[in-house]
């Protein structure tokens, strides 16, 4: 390599290209199992090689002995692997909110392969899931992403191992943020259940002759699909705009 690189390059590429390749790896949409392992080496290896002039002066010497190579690039693996991570937890929000709307239209039991995950979902959440992250290239945040691993240089500089604590506590911020976010956005879903259920309650108890549940269960899938689908716009956007400052404040 000495004829197109110096060695401090060529181990400067390897510490970028080991931190973008394991950050695409747990990256939604690029990171999924469907998109083919070489495709995301060779997208990796692309903007490793696109970065780099930017992102040299941030970069250690390369170390002399093969034990701190090791450890420098195992952080640097580690490091990808916790920011892709992070992004797709925020993603399961959809996840949660896909679940407690399809409790609340009695459409559990309604089982569809998810693309995205290794296990069938309900119908609701693999909708929800694939809508998220249609939205997410459809708005351009995925360049947010990468302009975010950027900023981690910064944040994170090579060399320095990996900041555990950091990302732990932004790991368990993150979950409660992912189910609060979750139950939020099914809120019209919820809301509309509680008070059904309280009328067919109330109708039940004046007449009791009445089968209110045999009326009432076909009512509850469609008007609960149907205050579902008039609310989808407005889920997206909000959906959309906790992301973009979620990547923005920890990416």
């Amino acid at each position: 390599m000495e004829h197109y690189a110096l060695a401090s390059q060529v181990y400067g590429g390897g510490l970028i290209f080991a931190r973008l390749g394991s950050f695409f790896v747990a990256m939604p949409g690029v990171g999924e199992s469907t998109v083919p392992a070489n495709i995301r080496v060779a997208f990796a290896f692309i903007v490793t090689i696109a970065l780099y002039p930017a992102l040299a002066g941030n970069l250690p010497a390369e170390p002399s002995d093969v034990w701190a190579m090791t450890v420098q690039v195992a952080a640097e693996i580690l490091i990808g692997l916790a920011l892709g991570t992070l992004l797709r937890m925020f993603t399961q929000s959809l996840a949660v909110a896909g679940e407690v709307i399809s409790l609340q239209t009695t459409l559990s039991f309604a089982q569809t392969t998810n693309p995205l995950q290794a296990q069938p979902t309900a119908s609701v959440t693999t909708f929800l899931t694939l809508v998220g992250l249609t939205a997410i290239f459809a708005t351009d945040l995925h360049q947010l992403f990468i302009a975010g691993i950027v900023h981690s240089y910064e944040m994170f500089p090579p060399g320095r191992g990996v900041p555990m604590a950091a990302l732990n506590a932004a790991a368990v911020r993150l979950m409660g943020e992912t189910f609060s976010l979750g139950v939020q956005l099914s809120a019209p879903v919820l809301i509309f259940s509680l008070v059904f259920n309280i009328a067919a309650g109330l109708v039940a108890r004046v007449m009791p002759q009445f089968q209110i549940f045999f009326i009432a269960t076909p009512l509850t899938v469609l008007l609960g699909l149907a205050v579902f689908a008039m609310s989808l716009g407005g889920m997206g956007m909000v959906w959309i705009e906790r992301y973009r400052a979620f990547a923005g404040q920890w990416i």
